[in-house]
């Protein structure tokens, strides 16, 4: 008998392909945008399959009383309650890393759009100012200091590309030994606060735990040097944003780039600044990432059961 799928977010086309054609699953797409939605779709699903934006909480997995598994094609899987995973014995597949690259690639794009003011420079043009005298103050990304923090999938491919371009790289990562930190191109610090007092760029690569609530918060933040930049692409509740927003304003930061908030979407009101950039959590969202995502998804459903993929 087929295993009963229930797709409750939007995922890859390519994962909806495979997993239609495949005769072993019987598929249902409802997309749940909230808990309630969530909760009254599960039903007699068998397989679930979920996006960080899916609360997964206990109310939902016990509205579930055949679920035998939860598949979410992410790295984090802070929306699910494990406990309760856990208390069913349900397994969770996830994807670590699998769009490492993708998020890589825009911090340092946004590390190059900060440190050489494209914004500004954007913002001068439109306003028809051909203004470049100035532009020998701008420096290589060589120039900097950067500090991340967590040297996992993320964090190790962002100081990868750093060390490519002569950036001087540290990191803070208290579940790696010595060794680790030479291999994945950094210079171990052994305090976040030794990190972030040494940081002209300062990066988040963390994953969301009760660890990681708060983070870097207004006490860290205030020990990065004058002019120093933010970039946070990992979960917002990592990061006191409004601290943030208010040391741009006060012109203690010199940037900031946020792709992740708290909550999603968030209320805030943003200021007019060229040294701002925000993106709607987009970091991981690349065709390339997504297109893997799908088909690496339904190749783990199927090994669980132990299926063999239909191509």
């Amino acid at each position: 008998m087929p295993k009963r799928l229930l797709i409750a977010a939007d995922v890859d086309p390519q994962f909806v392909i495979r997993v239609r054609a495949d005769p072993r699953f019987a598929v249902q797409e409802r997309i749940a945008r909230d808990e309630e939605s969530l909760r009254s779709a599960v039903g007699p699903c068998e397989v679930l399959v979920t996006r960080h934006y899916n609360r997964v909480t206990a109310a939902v997995i016990d509205s579930g009383p055949s679920l035998e598994l939860i598949a979410q094609g992410t790295s984090g899987t802070d929306n699910v309650d494990k406990v309760a995973l856990t208390e069913r014995g349900i397994p969770l597949i996830s994807l670590p890393g699998i769009n490492a690259d993708a998020v890589a690639e825009l911090v340092l794009g946004f590390m190059i759009s900060l440190t050489r003011t494209v914004p500004f420079y954007s913002r001068q043009m439109r306003e028809g100012l051909w203004a470049r005298d100035d532009c020998a103050t701008r420096h290589e990304l060589r120039h900097y200091r950067l500090g991340i923090v967590g040297l996992g999938e993320v964090g190790k491919r962002v100081a990868a590309l750093a060390s490519h371009v002569g950036m001087n790289v540290a990191a803070f990562d208290p579940y790696l030994v010595d060794d680790d930190f030479a291999v994945r191109h950094a210079v171990r610090r052994r305090s976040i606060q030794e990190l972030i007092a040494s940081a002209d760029i300062l990066s988040l690569h963390v994953p969301l735990t009760g660890e990681t609530v708060g983070l870097v918060g207004a006490e860290e933040l205030a020990l990065l040097p004058q002019g120093a930049l933010v970039i946070n692409t990992c979960r917002g509740e990592v990061l006191d944003l409004p601290t943030a927003l208010r040391m741009l304003e006060a012109n203690r930061l010199a940037g900031l780039a946020i792709d992740v908030y708290d909550p999603e979407p968030p209320s805030l009101r943003w200021p007019d600044d060229p040294r701002l950039i925000v993106t709607p959590h987009v970091a991981g969202c690349t065709h390339e990432a997504k297109a893997t995502i799908g088909i690496r998804l339904y190749e783990r459903i199927c090994q669980f059961y132990g299926y063999e993929p239909q191509q």
